[in-house]
């Protein structure tokens, strides 16, 4: 008896810890309204963030900490879905079919060549490419339609979610890899333009890393950095979803420090005001000054997340409270930060973007901050953004936090030009062809015989890289003195001033092994986002490739930088299990 007692004394130490990280399992289905199954059907687990799948006969099982959990639903086509499941009993969800209007509002393409027809583009996605919505740009023949352009802005959200699936051992969805917002991401060889330019735009030529017969022509577009002293008067409305799906580490709390890391940029001429929306809509703070630092501190302290999520009735108030505070020639902008939970119904979906398009109009422009969203399809809150004349950003991290709203400060929230468009010539007697890299267009846009471009925002102290795959003509693979002219037009910021720059450079062939680091860098960042979206243009290169440019080209110094070579690390262990279990 008494080593028995003993027994039990040893092997209940042992026992607690497993008593205390107890896991529930819940079951359930998923169906639509006639009772059809519906598979692969995307579901977030509020309590960890992690996404999962409903089978092919729409059933799931999901592991959590707790008896009871929050999932939010989702799948194309039919209306999202906020649920509470219960290990106790089985969970039966119904999807409603999602009401389909008519939008008075247009496409928008990211870039567009002249002369181009619809009908030929269309073609790029009849074959291997038909699952995706974004389609890759193909080669254009530089005799047939030597112009081209592309809308210029300062979104780099794309990274931050291959970051977020990668590190969550996830495949990255085709969708998700822009390469234009990841090369955006990291403002490479920022060089503050000459004295009295508002823009200085510098190219380089070299040789093509992942196909040696082409080239590669890199285009930076560098913007004036404005001094803190000369900056207008700022007016902020902080439009904050303080809903119940908000009520995760990585989204309310960090929320929080990066709102008060950008109130500590503020001076006393500036001023921020607080609108919340969840449980209720309401003016959380009325306009405060950027001295009275303490005042607006507490009141981001104080906010407590729950309730559903009316998006709309937010930024209707946001605005309201931006127009009666409305700062001449200032710097007046809404910046909404979401988890992208926008409960919006379709046809308010087109007014709200309606009304962006009138506030943006009139002087207020809207930045939207993604939060920990587990949805990568963050085109909702990014396509209000660009409504809005602004810049989208997605922040998981504290460390995402520090770069977007206290390193890119500036850059966020200041703008140096609107409209920003890009018109790229190329020469016939240089180049047979040539293939935009990223700028892609989505396969809606290019059906959309009414879609158009628009330029795009552009801040201070910022560097946009835009790059080219040419075809050089026959006798012209090492020298080209004038394969191209570039046209940059813009907007003033304030004035509405229509501007143009004119650039058309001499160009010499740079070996690639001599080329600047940041180039070289810039070179891996293409070659790891055509990986990520099995780009038919880089069949001939591996992970490994990434790697043996990336490494000895990555100022090490640099956070984003050393970390992307740990995302190709973990992309190259990843897919190459996925390779394995395909053979």
């Amino acid at each position: 008896m008494i080593v028995l007692k003993r027994i039990v004394y040893i092997i209940f130490p042992l026992l607690f810890p497993l008593l205390a990280a107890t896991q529930f399992y819940n079951k359930g289905h998923v169906k639509d309204e006639v009772g059809q199954p519906l598979q692969n059907v995307t579901m977030l687990l509020h309590s960890s963030g992690y996404l999962y799948k409903s089978g092919s006969d729409g059933s799931f099982g999901i592991t959590t900490p707790a008896r009871i959990d929050t999932l939010t639903i989702f799948r194309e086509g039919y209306q999202k879905e906020k649920r509470i499941i219960n290990a106790d009993k089985f969970n039966e969800i119904v999807l409603k079919k999602a009401v389909v209007t008519k939008s008075t509002t247009h496409n928008k393409l990211a870039s567009l060549t002249q002369n181009l027809k619809r009908e030929e583009q269309q073609l790029w996605f009849n074959g291997d490419e038909t699952y995706a919505s974004i389609v890759e740009n193909n080669f254009i023949n530089a005799g047939a339609y030597p112009t081209t352009g592309l809308s210029l802005n300062v979104d780099r959200a794309s990274y931050s979610n291959i970051r977020r699936f990668l590190t969550m051992n996830s495949l990255v969805p085709p969708d998700a890899v822009r390469i234009e917002e990841m090369l955006n991401y990291f403002n490479l060889a920022y060089t503050e333009p000459s004295e009295g330019k508002p823009f200085e735009i510098t190219t380089t030529l070299t040789a093509c890393p992942w196909n040696k017969n082409n080239q590669l022509l890199f285009a930076q577009i560098a913007s004036k950095k404005l001094s803190l002293d000369n900056i207008p008067q700022s007016h902020l409305v902080f439009l904050i979803d303080v809903s119940g799906s908000m009520d995760m580490p990585n989204r309310l709390p960090l929320l929080k420090s990066g709102f008060k890391a950008l109130v500590n940029n503020l001076r006393p001429t500036d001023s921020v005001s607080i609108v919340v929306y969840g449980g209720t809509v309401g003016i959380a703070l009325e306009p405060a000054s950027g001295g009275e630092k303490e005042k607006i501190f507490k009141v981001i302290d104080s906010l407590q997340p729950g309730g559903s999520t009316p998006g709309e009735s937010g930024i209707k108030l946001a605005y309201s409270l931006a127009k009666a505070h409305f700062i001449k020639g200032g710097n007046n902008r809404v910046i909404l930060a979401t988890d992208g939970d926008f409960n919006v119904g379709l046809k308010k979906e087109e007014e709200l973007e309606e009304l962006i398009i009138a506030q943006r109009n009139a002087g207020v422009y809207l930045t939207c901050l993604g939060i920990g969203m587990g949805n990568y399809k963050d085109s909702k809150i990014q396509t209000l953004a660009q409504r809005g004349n602004g810049n989208f950003a997605y922040i998981d991290s504290y460390k995402e936090v520090e770069k977007v709203l206290l390193k890119e400060f500036m850059q966020t929230l200041y703008t140096v030009a609107d409209d920003a468009f890009l018109s790229v010539q190329f020469n016939p007697e240089y180049v047979k062809e040539y293939r935009l890299i990223g700028f892609d267009n989505k396969v809606g846009a290019l059906r959309d015989t009414a879609a158009n471009i628009e330029g795009g925002e552009i801040g201070s102290a910022y560097t946009s890289v835009v790059a080219f795959e040419i075809v050089p003509v026959e006798g012209h693979q090492k020298q080209v003195t004038d394969p191209v002219h570039f046209l940059l037009r813009y907007k003033n910021t304030g004035s509405n001033t229509a501007c143009e720059m004119n650039e058309q450079p001499q160009l010499f062939f740079t070996p690639f092994n001599q080329l600047s680091n940041p180039h070289k860098f810039a070179s891996a960042v293409i070659m790891f986002g055509s990986l990520l979206r099995s780009s038919k243009f880089v069949k001939s290169i591996s992970w490994s490739d990434v790697v043996d440019i990336a490494k000895p080209a990555a100022d090490m110094k640099n956070f984003s930088q050393k970390e992307f070579l740990d995302l190709v690390d973990l992309a190259k262990k990843l897919y190459g299990k996925k390779r394995k279990k395909d053979e």
